[in-house]
């Protein structure tokens, strides 16, 4: 049995998509559905039972094993990088994290979790994995300091050669269109090219960046779940990991490229940020992957270009645009 928590959200439901291309359908689901939209991702999709987020935590408290747990891919977790509700951050992203993590170690079960660049704040630090330098990170949102507790715990408890936790950068790509405002930009750029025909990209507030020129590190969602799937391959393969490129593009590159894959030439606006924020803004992320490859895996990242044409040719301009096992 493979469980995959926010299995219906949009890294964990891609993730049950790629065990289907593995021949695996021995899955519980485990979400909070709802009201959301989220189910719709799961249309399509092989998978053997669906759990609510609480009933499974009840199971991990207890101490029980009724599923004989192979593997836990733990993608569950608000995501949202704006939320306020720092205790039900504190609750939902670490407290919840530390339970699944023990339930794993005490049955003998892969456990590989959703970690997050936030944790790296500016970047003053540099966007290393290496562990020594967790201590040390200072995230510029609660979002992010939720993702840097687990994994300063799971180093204070000496449990980081056992788990595999994953700093996911910017990551877009088919199944997130219940994520509002937290979609990616790409997923955003579509339809606001097909009402409008422009882009709105935010201006920059510092004089080394020009409009449309922040950086970031954008990451196939199709590349994270292939790394994911190796690590559950090689469970002995463990530590902090960066998912990225090691390539950071301009937010103007991600423009021309959603551009290009729509057949259309770019026409984009730059408006003012919301002060709330902008003190919180990264304005530059480069995964350092050297970890990783060194660990063994050698797959290609997908570029920019061909992520963006891939997402929007084949999935967003497509009357269903999910990832199904069919």
């Amino acid at each position: 049995m493979y469980i995959v928590t926010g299995g219906a959200g949009f890294i964990g439901s891609a993730m049950v998509w790629k065990l289907n291309q593995m021949g695996i359908d021995d899955i519980l689901v485990v979400d909070n559905l709802a009201k959301s939209s989220k189910w719709s991702n799961l249309v399509g999709l092989k998978y053997e039972d669906y759990l609510h987020r609480d009933q499974f935590l009840k199971f991990v408290i207890e101490g029980e094993d009724p599923f004989e747990v192979d593997a836990v891919i733990h993608m569950g977790a608000c995501s949202s990088t704006t939320e306020q509700d720092a205790d039900f951050l504190m609750e939902n992203n670490y407290r919840y994290t530390q339970y699944v993590c023990r339930y794993c170690l005490t049955n003998d079960a892969r456990f590989v979790n959703a970690s997050s660049a936030a944790t790296y704040g500016e970047g003053e630090f540099g966007f290393g994995d290496a562990h020594e330098d967790i201590d040390r990170l200072r995230p510029l949102n609660m979002y992010g300091y939720s993702k840097q507790l687990f994994d300063l715990w799971a180093k204070q408890g000496g449990i980081l050669d056992k788990i595999a936790s994953l700093k996911f950068f910017n990551v877009y790509g088919p199944n997130e269109y219940h994520k509002d405002d937290m979609r990616s930009v790409i997923c955003k750029a579509h339809k606001q090219i097909l009402e409008t025909g422009k882009l709105k990209l935010f201006k920059s507030y510092r004089e080394e960046y020009p409009h449309g020129g922040q950086k970031r590190d954008f990451v196939y969602v199709k590349d994270v779940v292939d790394i994911m799937a190796w690590l559950l391959e090689n469970p002995e393969i463990n530590g902090i990991f960066n998912v990225g490129t090691s390539t950071p593009r301009t937010w103007n590159d991600l423009a021309g490229a959603v551009f290009a894959a729509m057949g259309r030439e770019p026409e984009i606006e730059y408006i003012e940020m919301p002060e709330t924020i902008r003190d919180k803004y990264q304005y530059f992320t480069e995964a350092d992957m050297t970890k990783l490859v060194e660990a063994g895996y050698d797959k290609p990242m997908t570029s920019l270009e061909d992520g963006a044409a891939d997402y929007v040719q084949n999935y967003l301009a497509k009357d269903n645009p999910y990832l199904t096992s069919r």
